[in-house]
């Protein structure tokens, strides 16, 4: 079985990479890749437990790209971790994601809400590798009591158009595709159906390689829509179960969502090409 989306404590998963090299083997799996936030922190650690655990290592990550205001997530496959475009980009990234992280506290302490963010950004910095993002403000909403919950923390203050809400500042998708490619590597759309209708349409003029079909916010509909659609714009077809850990919170499609092994057969293809062209 095959899982090209997974996340580990380098972003915002709750299982370190030595826990999810177990819980992959656990679940059946014979191939997966890791999908970290904005990093390949995790990269070089999960390619030598799963060459150790006999199993095939994707090194990938997830970007987020703008367009039109609204995030766009994009799957890298296959990149080169060490390749210094990225890691000059992703540093970029990082820095974004620290200037957000406190303007939204700035509105959250103004609503009332006090978060320390700069406390978060060091904890993040000093080793506790979280994302600094949404998730990790969420988290702080909850444990200060502001929130029930996770997904109360985002109805409320932290969702788009909520009053703590900010917008990201990024590449496109097509810039981002593009470095993915310069990094040897594939670019594909992360969970289509999570975005508005206007990106959805837009997708053929993001300069992709890929499109997420198999993921657990897509049932057979979205599957047979986005199927369709990579088929048409003659795109490869990826898929995950997203999974962030047992102790994340979020749904836990671990050996359940899993891509069809000609999909990735056709990944492989690609991206052979893509390092050629480099």
């Amino acid at each position: 079985m095959i899982d090209l989306h997974l996340h580990t404590t380098a972003s915002d998963g709750a299982s370190s990479p030595a826990e999810l090299v177990r819980e992959v083997q656990a679940a059946g799996l014979s191939t997966f890749a890791v999908t970290d936030h904005d990093t390949v922190a995790s990269v070089g650690e999960l390619a030598a437990l799963s060459t150790a655990a006999g199993l095939t290592f994707v090194p990938g990550l997830e970007i987020t790209a703008v367009q039109d205001g609204h995030d766009v997530h994009l799957l890298g496959y296959f990149v080169d971790p060490a390749h210094r475009g990225l890691h000059e980009f992703l540093t970029r990234q990082l820095e974004d994601r620290r200037r957000r992280l406190v303007e939204m506290a700035d509105r959250l302490a103004e609503l009332g809400l006090p978060i320390d963010a700069q406390a978060l950004a060091g904890e993040a910095s000093r080793g506790s590798r979280r994302a600094l993002g949404r998730p990790l403000l969420a988290s702080a909403l909850v444990g200060a009591g502001h929130a029930r919950n996770i997904h109360e923390a985002f109805e409320k203050y932290l969702g788009v158009g909520r009053p703590a809400f900010v917008s990201r500042v990024g590449a496109s998708p097509r810039e981002v595709a593009a470095l993915v490619r310069d990094a040897g590597g594939i670019a594909a759309v992360a969970h289509p159906a999570k975005l508005p209708a206007p990106l959805v349409d837009a997708i053929p003029e993001m300069g992709l390689d890929a499109i997420e079909v198999y993921h657990p916010d897509h049932d057979a509909e979205a599957q047979a829509k986005f199927r369709a659609m990579a088929e048409a714009l003659k795109l490869g077809v990826t898929g995950g179960s997203d999974y962030h850990g047992r102790a994340s919170g979020r749904t836990d499609a671990l050996g359940t969502v899993v891509l069809p092994a000609a999909d990735f057969d056709g990944l492989v293809a690609r991206a052979s090409l893509s390092r050629a062209r480099v």
